[in-house]
């Protein structure tokens, strides 16, 4: 078999619009815009993926939900708003076994009567 032509390594290569680079240069471009593309499409995908899953339990216990698909609720612990993730068992991230308040927080979460909150309209 014969072997194809082509500019030597290191040879000038032209490109359809006009620019010019190295073959060693024009190899390691691809790869690279590739790789990067790829990372940042897995992160995205995983963005995603952790909103679904976030939206997913907090729509099981019927509660109002942040932009990234977290509960909005009010800590009984330390009386402040919280967006926060609610597991499949109905206990937020922040739940703390030994707490009392955070006990009676996830007995409300799944009740359904845990306190709530709505962003504040800006005018």
């Amino acid at each position: 078999m014969g072997r194809v032509s082509g500019p030597a390594h290191g040879e000038k290569i032209h490109r359809e619009r006009g620019h010019s680079a190295t073959m060693a240069e024009d190899e390691q471009s691809l790869p690279g815009f590739l790789r990067s593309s790829l990372q940042s499409a897995g992160q995205q995908l995983a963005e995603a993926r952790r909103a679904y899953e976030n939206a997913k339990h907090a729509a099981r216990t019927d509660l109002p939900l942040a932009e990234d698909g977290q509960a909005r609720i009010v800590c009984r612990r330390h009386a402040e708003r919280r967006a926060v993730k609610i597991d499949e068992d109905g206990q937020p991230d922040c739940f703390d076994v030994e707490h009392p308040d955070c006990r009676g927080c996830v007995e409300d979460v799944r009740a359904g009567t845990v306190e709530t909150w709505e962003p504040e309209e800006s005018g």
